[in-house]
């Protein structure tokens, strides 16, 4: 039994873009008999110690150990969704607490609903994580209950229950508590809002416990887990995420400059040198024990860069384009350009030790004279980009375009596009589209594609493996 729920939960994580090794997979089981298993924060620190190797996997970690090793079965008190390292105050209550909530509220009446958000505004008030925990479950129980649903259905639901008890209305009366402590209005507000989440996030991580038990952990982990970091779709990232990336993408950039750095060194023997190796084998016989080789040319790319800098794709082209300018030490030379339906340099924005916020305000000031008229238009981009930059091409400069060649219904100028593939070596489209949703609506991918390759490249993995193969 203890052995599947092991090997679920190591597949799980690997489904969920966790690099889990099967030696790794082994240290974890190997440690796991050299502590108590009825202690569950020591577990999960166990597997966290073995199977978990960077910062920005914990969150999913998290999630799926909560899943496959819940605290509780049933309307037991303690759930899923406790973080690690934010369990102090959380101790499994009593069965007698249990049941003396049970008492007071013995159905989903007005009246129990009444009772329980006075009990919910007290623990929020006082900040009381493990009463508010305790809410959390009581409150999945009792009104967030769905009964009657059809075969292969949830029977809990955690938007229900938060619908019925509106902890949101309670955060005057939390902010009222904490400005009589002397809190600010302002800090005030941000501290009552923290603690409503931290309910509501407990809230759902027990809705989701539940219907784990109910269909089975395999049926919901893809659904709970979001995707790691580096595989979340860049079309598709809140503002939390963002500024995360924005935090890793100079790590990710050493990273992959050590990779190739790496590589280059393995492959740093140019071509088999057949004379000199014939000569030399003439020492020992004519048996070639030795071989010897020319010395390799080094080539760098001269990279262009074009980004698309409208609308949901600008987060992908800033991305992109701090992650070529942490690599230039790795490319001959690098400029880039921005555009919506006019093309201006950016080039000047990327100096070496620049700050990361000088760099995104300078980007986005420059980037806002690229749009004269206010819509995307790539035939005219590729036109004014011939017009005012020709400089810019030449026989041993590659070409790169970042956009979702969705160009509003104008003239797509593929002779413009062709014209600068002629004037190129090597040329390339990354689309953040996923590739399903080319030629939707005004996407133009398949007739851009005929002149230029273009690559589905949805998240921060996708776009390393690129710049890591043009180099």
């Amino acid at each position: 039994m203890l052995l599947d729920r092991h090997i679920g939960f190591v597949e799980a994580l690997r489904a969920a873009g966790l690099t889990v090794s099967l030696a790794e997979d082994i240290d974890a089981a190997r440690a796991l008999g050299h502590v108590a298993l009825d202690d569950r924060e020591t577990v999960r620190a166990v597997y966290a110690a073995t199977l978990c190797k960077r910062e920005g996997h914990r969150p999913g970690f998290d999630a799926l150990f909560d899943l496959w090793f819940p605290a509780l079965v049933g309307d037991g008190r303690m759930g899923a969704g406790i973080a690690a390292g934010a369990t102090e105050g959380y101790e499994l209550a009593t069965k007698e607490g249990d049941n003396e909530l049970a008492q007071e509220m013995r159905d989903d009446g007005p009246q129990s609903l009444e009772d329980f958000r006075t009990e919910l505004g007290a623990a929020l008030e006082s900040d009381d994580r493990q009463r508010m925990a305790e809410l959390a479950i009581f409150g999945v129980g009792q009104f967030g209950a769905l009964p009657g649903q059809g075969p292969g259905r949830s029977t809990w639901s955690s938007y229900t229950a938060m619908k019925r008890i509106r902890p949101e209305d309670l955060a005057f009366r939390i902010m009222q508590g904490l400005e009589g402590q002397g809190f600010g209005e302002e800090e005030a507000r941000a501290v009552a809002t923290r603690r409503i989440g931290t309910f509501v996030g407990l809230a759902e991580a027990d809705a989701n416990r539940r219907i784990a038990q109910e269909k089975g952990v395999e049926q919901i982990q893809e659904i709970v887990v979001r995707p790691t970091l580096d595989r979340l779709d860049f079309l598709s990232m809140r503002r939390a995420d963002v500024e995360e990336l924005r935090r890793q993408i100079y790590p990710l950039a050493r990273r992959l400059a050590t990779r190739l750095t790496q590589e280059h060194h393995a492959r740093r023997r140019g071509p088999l040198d057949f004379r000199r190796t014939v000569r030399a084998s003439i020492a020992t016989g004519g048996v070639p024990l030795e071989t010897h080789h020319k010395p390799k040319r080094p080539h760098k790319t001269e990279l262009v860069v074009l980004c698309d800098v409208s609308g949901s794709v600008a987060n992908f082209a800033s991305f992109t384009l701090l992650l070529v300018f942490a690599l230039r030490e790795q490319f001959g030379k690098v400029r880039a350009f921005t555009f919506v339906d006019d093309v201006t340099e950016v080039t000047d924005q990327f100096v070496p030790g620049g700050d990361l916020v000088d760099i995104m305000t300078g980007l986005v000031e420059q980037s806002a004279h690229t749009a004269r008229f206010g819509r995307t238009n790539y035939g005219r981009a590729f036109t004014r980009f011939l017009e005012k930059y020709p400089d810019a091409l030449g026989p041993k400069t590659s070409f790169l375009v970042l956009g979702d060649a969705r160009s509003n219904y104008s003239d797509l100028k593929l002779d413009a596009l062709k014209t600068i593939v002629e004037g190129t070596r090597k040329q390339w489209w990354l689309n953040p589209e996923v590739r399903r949703n080319w030629d939707t609506g005004d996407s133009v991918a398949t007739r851009y594609n005929d002149v230029v390759p273009m690559v589905e490249c949805r998240n921060l993995t996708q776009l390393s493996e690129f710049v890591h193969d043009i180099l």
